[in-house]
């Protein structure tokens, strides 16, 4: 007859537990994973292989037993590790959305929105359709294998144990926001250069022609204008996205260097 301890069963379920909480943390924040779109079931199913697969690899300090007041310190550890990671890939998705918001409202084209099944809301249609061609690209750089890949590597860099994380990750995270929204505004300021213009030149139409009807010549110029510049724009969108996405594993790599104290 097999017959088990219950230090056994609680090493065995601490092995489980510890990273199945960052790995599903991870997927329910990162984008293409955490889709709202995803079945709840189908999330935790990969969560779970992906533990089974990674767990044997990993050394769980002896006699931590998740039950206890040090397992609870440790699981919350898991999950804020697995958030920080999550978002900070969705950051590249957020800057480059952010730009065609600020696109859509130069152009005229605020008030069209739709829906958008990533983020179960409502986006206007310029950062709705610049976040389907980030998403495209991000699969076609083989972005979420990379991701995956950080994953991995996170366990390295900041083991499972009841060590006090450092504060100075939180200050990263900022940081790297900061630098990616800096981006996407220098992605967005040709167009936005363009529509200043356009303005101007509408401006200056008016005032020598004041009977000429503003509003029914110079909305169309301006979307013209708009989705012109934009065109031209788009092919410098994928080498921009691939350049975020390594980016923003780099500062995953750092990110989890930090919190393991380093």
């Amino acid at each position: 007859m097999i017959s088990f301890t219950s230090a056994q069963l609680s090493a065995w379920f601490a092995a489980l537990i510890f990273p199945l909480a960052r790995i599903l943390a991870l997927i329910a924040s990162a984008p293409i994973f955490g889709n709202k779109q995803v079945p709840a079931r189908v999330k935790v199913g990969f969560a779970f292989a992906i533990t089974v697969i990674i767990s044997p690899t990993l050394s769980i300090p002896p006699g931590l037993d998740p039950a206890s007041a040090q397992g609870l310190f440790v699981l919350m550890q898991q999950i804020v590790a697995g958030l920080i990671m999550g978002f900070t890939i969705r950051l590249v998705f957020a800057s480059l959305e952010m730009a065609g918001d600020i696109a859509g409202m130069q152009m005229g084209l605020g008030f069209a929105s739709f829906y958008d099944p990533q983020n179960a809301t409502f986006t206007p249609i310029i950062a709705q359709f610049l976040g389907i061609l980030t998403a495209l690209v991000f699969l076609a750089a083989d972005g979420h294998l990379y991701m995956l890949a950080a994953m991995s590597d996170s366990f390295r860099e900041f083991p499972i144990g009841v060590g006090v994380p450092s504060a100075n990750a939180l200050r990263t995270v900022a940081e790297w926001g900061g630098t990616l929204f800096s981006n996407a505004v220098q992605f967005a300021m040709p167009l936005i250069g363009a529509l200043l213009i356009t303005n101007l030149a509408l401006g200056i139409l008016t005032r020598s022609a004041p009977q000429l009807n503003i509003f029914a010549v110079g909305f169309p110029i301006t979307i013209a204008v708009g989705f012109t510049t934009l065109l031209l724009s788009i092919p410098y969108l994928a080498p921009l996205m691939e350049y975020f996405t390594h980016a923003s594993l780099d500062a995953v790599s750092r990110i989890m260097h930090q919190l393991g104290g380093h």
